[in-house]
């Protein structure tokens, strides 16, 4: 049965080789031509500040066939008050309607700039979207790109005035407010640059510990709304993320920000001439209080002595407390080291029974700043 049936599978074999061997001489349907479609920009985003906006996306590499883009693309960019539709999508710019005169190369970041026309810089905030269009040789595209919205209308009046104080506890800026009761809602964004930024990346130390790591070069700090600073008559806010010993360029400028379809857009006015800040500490550090002194008489041959206590100062950079005496009206005597010394605590021994004795304290910073002397407190050596 077995050699009965090896002819009738050699023929059938013989049968699919010949098919097979007949689809290999038969020309296959014609396929379309590629028509070397960019593929559509994902990533466009749109930034206004005062009335030119700014637009910046990531050209693709490949065309909507998968295969390498060659040479630059053609970009036409539009914009359009019908929302992320793209419906009446008018040309920005200079940019003609029909061919662009923007052109990138594949995988390089894209860019474009425009100054508002007269009746987008005017009115109510609204919403404009932006669009970008990759063409092929022949002006043919695959389709808009997302929408960049940002918001059309009058941008908010620039900030007048900027003024920055160093104090203890950061750097205090200032302006003049809106007298347009209608934008003294506007917010404030403050642009803060480190102007002295280390050269070098924080190393381990010998225990394997990090350094400090080193404050963003670029910072933004938003404040909601004008803050009045009480017989000054202006707008004033804190930054109390400053380091000592650092100098900072301060810029400001007003930000309307409106809801649009649930997402809040901003609407940025012009940015205020900088104001540089040298952020030197020269800030003693906080007065000790609390400090109280109690008499001990001596035992087992031990002579009288006062001991002081006092609240620990919390300040990050203190180095110790001095402390001082005196006797009736009679001037102020250091009577503790030299140097800054660390407990808040002191053992006065060289006293006198009978004697009332007054003492203060201060505490020291480690850059040599001293503190105001603290509330005295005095105390009376029994007589023994």
């Amino acid at each position: 049965m077995q050699c009965a049936a090896l002819p009738a599978v050699l023929a059938a074999a013989g049968l699919a080789a010949s098919l097979l061997l007949a689809g290999c001489g038969t020309p296959a349907a014609p396929q379309p031509p590629s028509l070397k479609l960019p593929v559509p920009v994902a990533d466009l985003a749109a930034t206004r500040m005062g009335n030119q906006v700014t637009l910046h996306w990531t050209m693709p590499k490949k065309n909507t066939d998968k295969l390498l883009l060659k040479g630059n693309v053609p970009v036409f960019v539009c914009r359009s008050t019908c929302g992320a539709a793209g419906g009446n999508c008018v040309a920005a710019g200079t940019a003609p309607s029909t061919s662009s005169e923007l052109q990138f190369a594949p995988g390089t970041v894209g860019s474009f700039t425009e100054t508002l026309p007269a009746e987008l810089a005017a009115g109510a905030p609204r919403p404009l979207s932006y669009f970008v269009e990759l063409r092929n040789g022949n002006g043919r595209s695959a389709g808009l790109s997302n929408a960049a919205v940002i918001l059309a209308g009058e941008a908010p009046a620039s900030v007048a005035n900027l003024s920055a104080e160093v104090r203890k506890t950061g750097v205090v800026l200032r302006w003049t407010p809106l007298q347009a009761t209608a934008q003294e809602s506007t917010a404030i964004r403050l642009h803060r640059k480190l102007m002295n930024p280390p050269a070098a990346k924080p190393k381990q130390d010998q225990q394997g510990l990090l350094a400090p790591q080193p404050e963003p070069v670029e910072q933004n700090l938003l404040v909601d709304s004008c803050a009045p600073e009480a017989g000054k008559g202006g707008c004033r806010a804190l930054d109390s993320s400053i380091r000592f010993g650092q100098v900072y360029e301060y810029r400001a400028q007003r930000v309307a920000r409106v809801a649009v379809e649930g997402k809040t857009l901003e609407l940025a006015g012009e940015l205020s001439a900088p104001m540089r800040v040298e952020a030197l500490d020269i800030f003693p550090p906080a007065v000790p209080t609390g400090l109280a002194a109690v008499a001990t008489t001596g035992e087992n041959g031990a002579g009288n002595a006062i001991d002081l206590s006092w609240q620990p100062v919390t300040d990050a950079d203190l180095a110790g407390y001095a402390v001082y005496r005196r006797e009736g009206d009679g001037g102020w005597q250091r009577i503790s080291p030299a140097g800054p010394m660390v407990p808040p605590a002191y053992h006065d021994s060289q006293v006198q029974p009978g004697h009332i004795y007054r003492y203060a304290v201060s505490s020291i910073d480690q850059g040599g700043h001293e503190s105001a002397r603290s509330a005295e407190t005095e105390e009376t050596v029994p007589n023994t």
